[in-house]
């Protein structure tokens, strides 16, 4: 982003020594693995006499937002199966999230989307929504993460603070992440990964400090439970994420696993496709409603549309998709599967209005058709047509508009003559529409001749955007056209 200096990233791979499988004659051979880790904790878990901690409320502790100035990601260089510790043999059952227990949680959102992201967690019923820094503070129970994991539409993922303190030095990381307790969410018999983002940190090599914190990790569990995880940079079973700031340092646990914009549906992309997050952030900013007609001129691969008919018919972006939370340690499957399978309940089968895109690409079309079809959408849902922006007429007397067209390397010479021939077709044939374009080309409002009712700031990945946003009243520009 143009306000931030650049994301350092580190990744460091290395394979677990293979485990010996050969035994003496008669003897019966022993399966290895993290099957083989999972089982023995399933029976570990079963005895009787196993510990049982009461559950205790989380701190009103008040966590700063994640920033996106410097970030790492590394994994144990040194780890090798051939040499973790045997399991000890004791007895302990993690406490698992109940009713009552309430936590600290960040959800980070696109900057720019704030205001749109806490507007939604308060619709949603979610407790001490703030807005932070390119995302939302608020609080919630257990059964609260999930729902919020399955509703939001805006949020990039949700963060659950397991713990805070000061930090003076690395060594002050490596205490605090071995001090929180991390047998609760998850153990040996699951993958580890560890990212650490930074914000006016004194601390001078985040790879250091994420390695800290990661042995941290490595050195509770194995202190608990005698043996460590495994690092998994690419499909961990567990995330966690360090976020240092001048005096503190955070530690959340990432129960999303993917981004929450990746729905499941979106295979086929168009050419600069943006995020499902953004699009419904788009839809959000434009104030549109699913009892008004919607029209997307440079639809693309359907993005937008295919959003907006999830809105409309009441489809929780997240029903058909899996989540990081699934895979740690207690989690409620019956839970779970209720609290979707009453979101299934209230989906809707029909629009009110109608939904339409076009886009002079006809790969771009069969793109979003079969996006659409992905998404579990008819083509009495939404319909895309092969059409261009500069000659398709208004499906109705009145509607919204909202669209991401074209600009710098894409229009390709085109933009002299496609805005102003789109401006004469929206004054023409557009009256009482409401037009919302995120563009890059801050000028775009001059070659349009069209004066903005506002403009928000957005970003669309790296890039900094504005979302314009324009009144078509009839007769209010006929002598520009």
């Amino acid at each position: 982003m143009s306000d931030t200096p650049p994301r350092r990233t580190l990744s460091l791979t290395r394979k677990a020594a293979p485990a010996t499988t050969k035994k003496p004659d008669g003897e019966p051979r022993k399966r290895s693995g993290a099957r083989a880790r999972q089982v023995a904790q399933q029976e570990r878990l079963r005895k009787p006499d196993a510990d049982t901690a009461p559950p205790e409320a989380a701190p009103p502790i008040r966590s700063r937002a994640l920033p996106r100035d410097e970030s790492t990601t590394i994994e144990d260089p040194q780890l090798s199966s051939g040499r973790r510790m045997a399991r000890q043999t004791r007895h302990h059952t993690p406490r698992s999230p109940q009713i009552t227990e309430v936590f600290p949680i960040f959800a980070p959102c696109p900057h720019g989307m704030e205001e749109a992201l806490a507007a939604e967690l308060q619709a949603l019923a979610f407790d001490a929504v703030e807005m932070g820094r390119a995302g939302c503070h608020f609080r919630a129970d257990w059964m609260g993460v999930l729902r919020a994991n399955l509703y939001s539409r805006l949020a990039t993922r949700i963060l659950v603070q397991v713990s805070q303190g000061a930090v003076h030095t690395e060594d002050d990381i490596l205490e605090l992440a071995r001090e929180t307790e991390w047998e609760r969410w998850f153990g040996a018999e699951q993958t580890l990964r560890v990212d650490t983002s930074a914000l006016r940190s004194p601390m001078q090599s985040l790879q250091y400090c994420n390695l800290r914190a990661k042995d941290g990790i490595c050195d509770r569990l194995r202190e608990r439970e005698g043996e460590r995880p495994s690092i998994d940079t690419v499909r961990p079973d567990a995330r966690v994420h360090l976020f240092l700031e001048a005096q503190q340092a955070t530690l959340y646990l990432d129960v999303s696993g993917e981004s929450l914009f990746k729905r499941g549906w979106r295979l086929d992309k168009g050419e600069a496709p943006i995020r499902e997050n953004l699009a419904a952030g788009l839809l959000a900013l434009s104030d549109w409603h699913p009892d008004a007609p919607l029209l997307d001129p440079f639809c693309g691969s359907g993005t937008i549309l295919i959003e907006a008919a999830w809105i409309a018919l009441g489809v929780p972006p997240g029903i058909w998709r899996p989540f990081g939370f699934e895979r740690l340690r207690n989690h409620n499957a019956r839970l779970w599967h209720d609290l979707k399978d009453d979101a299934r309940s209230r989906i809707a089968t029909q629009l009110e209005q109608p939904l339409l895109g076009c886009d002079l690409s006809a790969e771009a079309i069969n793109a979003a058709r079969t996006n659409a079809a992905r998404a579990h959408l008819t083509t009495d849902t939404v319909r895309f047509e092969i059409g261009d922006a500069r000659s398709f007429p208004s499906p109705s007397p009145s509607g919204w508009i909202v669209t991401n067209p074209p600009y710098g390397e894409r229009l390709e010479g085109e933009g002299p003559a496609l805005w102003p021939a789109w401006a004469s077709q929206l004054k023409q044939h557009f009256s009482n529409w409401h037009v919302n374009i995120i563009t890059s080309d801050l000028d775009l409002p001059k070659q349009l001749r069209l004066k903005p009712r506002r403009r928000i700031p957005l970003y669309n990945g790296a890039l900094d955007c504005r979302l314009f946003q324009f009144e078509m009243v009839a007769n209010s520009y006929r002598s520009l056209a």
